[in-house]
């Protein structure tokens, strides 16, 4: 089904309802692709590497990635962050959502070859366009998950629109719960 007047950002055509995104990894940029689009793009070194179609795996990470003083020092304020390698940084960059949307981490990040050398999965991720999500509830174990990134910015914009106050308050933490449990389902689901 066709989005009423929603048109892709790289060639204007229609979108259809569950259309795809294309990372502009000059600006670091998700724009809304259309099938076309998506296939154009999805071939490696497809526009020199400028665009990526983000993917759709998501896969839980098994043990528990950061230790309580790795997460300490990284200096994170909240117990929910996202990472992916960027192509053209060169490196691996870090954000928190917050009330006023991610945050980037400025923080050096060297135990990250460590981090791949212990869980595979990381090694597996595609830069730019996947992520490692990781939520430390304050009750409850931690969780980490390769998503596309797509889902991180989801994850921005709810943190966004319903952070009440100080802490955040019940129905952004709610929500949180409500999405964490969605990513936790889509990893058991077959692609």
């Amino acid at each position: 089904m066709t989005l009423n007047g929603a048109k892709c950002e790289l060639c204007a055509g229609p979108l259809e309802d569950g259309h795809g995104h294309v990372v502009d990894t000059a600006d670091r940029r998700l724009l809304c692709a259309c099938y076309a689009c998506t296939l154009l793009f999805a071939a490696p070194g497809a526009a020199r590497g400028r665009f990526k179609v983000v993917p759709k795996r998501y896969a839980e990470i098994p043990a528990p990635l950061f230790s309580e003083w790795q997460w300490e020092a990284l200096g994170i304020p909240i117990g929910l962050a996202f990472f992916f390698q960027s192509a053209t940084a060169q490196r691996v960059i870090a954000f928190y959502p917050g009330p006023a949307g991610a945050t980037e981490s400025l923080l050096s990040l060297e135990a990250w070859q460590e981090l791949r050398e212990r869980e595979p999965l990381l090694a597996s991720m595609v830069p730019d366009v996947e992520a490692v999500l990781v939520y430390r509830p304050k009750d409850g174990e931690p969780r980490s998950y390769i998503v596309p990134i797509d889902v991180c910015y989801e994850l921005t914009g709810l943190v966004r629109t319903t952070w009440e106050g100080i802490h955040g308050g019940d129905e952004v933490h709610s929500r949180i719960d409500a999405f964490f449990a969605r990513i936790g389902e889509q990893c058991c689901s077959p692609f």
